[in-house]
């Protein structure tokens, strides 16, 4: 933006700011129910507390934090029914990447392929939260062959609405690790242009990781965050994938 447009060079600011919190959240280092306190946080983004408030704004709209009046912002803490939502975009939108994948592209199968080897080495290192971390980065890979800056948008948003689903698993070693070898397989698929089996495996991977997510929602009911003293979402799952 240029220096005739401060309010422009504004919403640029608060919209990079989004993007640095929204990777932190993608990263795993923001867990649900986090308090986002202004002082703190925007002198850690050196921004002012208003800019920062619009990128917590922003970043309301994409459901990544909660604003309460008279309490503040926290991480949202997601519920039964978001995770139902995120995996119905993710069948809509990654079914559709394996159908009209064009790995041609410059770059595009090495992407993939740079993921599940980050995710395997995070495997073998026992760093857990990297392996969600390139499990993701690898569907976001696959995301990524549609050319659509749009798509590309909305599902940074996902990934990081995921992340929370991880951070709020009791032990994220059980949760991360059946889910490497199956990036890879997928991955090897598409590769070898066999995408009717890919597209087949893909729908089992994302069946089954919903239900997994749901089901250790299920066994671990929801608590009232006392450390915060936000008071719960109905629904809210505090714990499991």
């Amino acid at each position: 933006m240029t220096k005739n447009n401060p309010a422009g060079s504004d919403a640029a600011t608060s919209e990079r700011v989004a993007a640095a919190l929204r990777d932190r959240i993608m990263q795993g280092e923001l867990a649900p129910g986090s308090p986002l306190r202004e002082v703190p946080l925007a002198a850690d983004l050196d921004v002012s507390r208003n800019t920062l408030r619009e990128a917590l704004r922003l970043l309301a709209a994409e459901e990544l934090v909660d604003l309460h009046r008279h309490r503040g912002a926290v991480v949202t803490i997601l519920s039964a029914e978001d995770l139902r939502d995120i995996y119905r975009v993710r069948r809509v939108v990654e079914l559709r990447a394996v159908d009209d994948i064009a790995l041609t592209q410059p770059g595009t199968a090495q992407a993939m392929q740079d993921a599940v080897a980050a995710s395997e080495s995070a495997l073998q290192a026992g760093a857990w939260r990297d392996v969600g971390t390139a499990s993701l980065q690898f569907h976001q890979a696959l995301v990524a062959t549609l050319g659509s800056n749009r798509l590309d948008a909305l599902f940074r948003t996902i990934v990081a609405q995921l992340r929370l689903a991880f951070a709020a698993a009791e032990n994220e070693a059980d949760l991360q690790r059946p889910w490497v070898a199956r990036d890879r397989e997928i991955c090897e698929l598409l590769i070898a242009g066999l995408r009717a089996t890919a597209a087949a495996e893909l729908r089992r991977y994302l069946d089954d990781s919903e239900r997994a997510m749901l089901e250790l929602a299920r066994l671990r009911p929801a608590r009232e965050l006392t450390e915060s003293g936000t008071a719960r979402r109905p629904g809210t799952v505090l714990g499991g994938m």
